[in-house]
């Protein structure tokens, strides 16, 4: 597996970030553990996880994703090979919503390293901007802590252009820690998001880009197609979203181009993302060790530029 150097900073994170939203949700920690343990197998790296995870299953409080990762972790003593990647929640949908305040930033950290049986976290990011806390005060709070030691390197999460640029103005006006990496939502069925403001942004200010790869599966973009979406917790929805025409165009033109390189169309889908020099990592979960290893054979994958230009196309949005 190809290492990729996040941005600017001194991380050098494997090609896949291995997400781990379903960890104690539609993943048991068993299985959590076999994914893990076959992700550093196949020289993966890098996972993400949030506070939040996941606190809308039934019973989960929230963190266990983390504590999960902690666990394993600790028993496996490889804390120094991963790179670990968390966000400050925001609970966007509950009643809760919590940003990045001063003094609550420092609480946190605590709790989350805590919680992953660590002392320090490799990336520490935002999870969604706070409207209620000014910008250098945001910045402020986890500049301390990126003194303290607690925190390597911060980033942010689902911010639009204009916020990304507001806070990479106050970091270099104040002297403070500024955001080295971008979390968006970024795949070929959702590119203007990302495209239309943010890329040009990431690509001038060599922010590292860890996009959300979570079309049209759902959890993982490993098995897709017109009659094979798989039936999940979180396929529902994306099923609605995407499986439209211009859905099914990209199917297509995922079809196309995956023969060539005899992989899945989900595979093929990735392989798109890593062919884009802005993109560090895409973010791509597996609920089994089968499904990471499907998505997995796109390591190191690049595709032509004509193959590029088909999956454009049948992707342009407006």
């Amino acid at each position: 597996m190809e290492y990729r150097r996040l941005g600017r900073t001194g991380l050098k994170v494997s090609e896949f970030c291995l997400g781990t939203m379903q960890w104690g949700w539609t993943a048991t920690e068993a299985q959590s553990q076999e994914v893990m343990d076959a992700f550093v197998d196949a020289g993966g790296n890098f996972l993400d996880t949030a506070d939040v995870y996941s606190r809308w299953a039934e019973g989960n409080p929230g963190g266990v994703s983390e504590q999960i990762i902690g666990r394993w972790m600790k028993a496996r003593g490889n804390r120094h090979q991963i790179v670990l990647a968390t966000r400050r929640a925001a609970h966007v949908g509950w009643a809760e919503r919590r940003g990045v305040e001063p003094g609550a930033s420092d609480q946190g950290v605590r709790g989350l390293a805590a919680a992953a049986g660590t002392d320090y976290i490799d990336l520490y990011q935002t999870h969604w901007a706070d409207e209620n806390t000014p910008i250098d005060e945001t910045l402020r709070a986890l500049d301390d802590l990126v003194r303290a030691g607690k925190v390597r390197y911060i980033g942010c999460s689902n911010y639009p252009a204009w916020r990304l640029m507001e806070a990479l103005w106050a970091s270099e006006k104040l002297g403070l820690a500024r955001y080295d990496s971008l979390q968006p939502h970024y795949n070929l069925a959702h590119r203007a998001e990302f495209e239309r403001e943010l890329k040009p942004v990431c690509e001038q200010y060599g922010i590292g880009v860890i996009p959300i790869a979570r079309w049209p599966a759902g959890s993982s973009p490993a098995s897709i197609g017109r009659d094979n979406v798989p039936d999940s917790a979180r396929a529902d929805g994306v099923k609605q979203r995407y499986l439209n025409e211009r859905g099914f165009a990209i199917l297509d033109a995922l079809d196309s181009v995956a023969q060539a390189h005899n992989l899945t169309p989900g595979a093929t889908a990735l392989a798109w993302l890593f062919t884009q020099p802005v993109i560090t990592a895409p973010i791509v979960g597996a609920n089994s060790v089968a499904q990471l290893q499907d998505s997995l054979k796109a390591s190191g994958v690049r595709l032509t530029d004509e193959e590029m230009a088909q999956l454009n196309e049948a992707s342009a949005w407006q």
